[in-house]
């Protein structure tokens, strides 16, 4: 926190000679040593198509654009994003069928990645009493929900409101686009209603669950308070 604020990317928390704090642009992108933020340091690549050697350096110069700066380059960066993790590279269209067979490659990704977690003690309590035995064949049979309630939870961050934004799905599309060229257009297809929110029902369709299924978000708020 800076004051009373919190930085975004490219800025961090500066003081002015008068003692008040604000949130200027960083001055230097420095090595990330933090292991759980390694991708800091690999090249990203933009909305503009451009690769970057970070996301700090690409933060850095829309910060730089946005306060109007001389290091700006151009007026474009003052929107400029990371679109996905990697150089940027020619992504293949998603063709129908794979599209077609894309939420069962979802909830099997989701529910593995669910297991693994449990099995470093990296999963929440909560979650982990989803994990179905081996011989318990009737958990067994909702292990598709509950990897996917339980991701629909781990993305609804800023804000917990219930609903997943676009912004709330970038930890789940960056890191994947270059290697996996169905993951925007599904992402997309979720927002069934095209409001920029995907609510857990929407999440539910999307990922192959038959309608009907019975959605909850009592396991989200056994991890936060709505």
């Amino acid at each position: 926190m800076c004051g009373k604020n919190r930085c975004g990317p490219g800025r961090t928390c500066m003081v002015k000679d008068d003692g008040e704090l604000y949130c200027g642009c960083v001055t230097e992108c420095r090595p990330e040593r933090d292991e759980r933020r390694k991708h800091v340091c690999v090249q990203v690549c933009s909305k503009h198509n451009e690769t970057w050697p970070s996301d700090c350096e690409l933060y850095k110069m829309r910060c730089e654009c946005v306060e109007e700066m001389d290091s700006c380059a151009h007026v474009k960066y003052k929107h400029a994003h990371v679109d996905y993790y990697g150089a940027c590279r020619d992504i293949p269209e998603c063709l129908d069928e794979e599209m077609e067979d894309f939420p069962r490659r979802m909830r099997e990704w989701l529910f593995n990645i669910m297991k693994d977690l449990a099995t470093r003690k990296e999963l929440e309590d909560p979650y982990v009493e989803l994990i179905p035995g081996e011989k318990d064949e009737e958990s067994f049979s909702r292990r598709w929900v509950n990897a996917v309630i339980w991701k629909f939870c781990d993305l609804d961050t800023a804000p917990h409101d219930r609903a997943v934004s676009r912004h709330e799905l970038f930890p789940i599309r960056a890191p994947l686009q270059a290697m996996e060229h169905c993951i925007a257009p599904f992402l997309n297809k979720c927002d069934a209603n095209d409001d920029h929110r995907i609510t857990l029902e929407e999440w539910g369709l999307c990922l192959g669950l038959k309608p009907g299924t019975l959605f909850s978000l009592s396991l989200c708020t056994h991890i936060r308070h709505f």
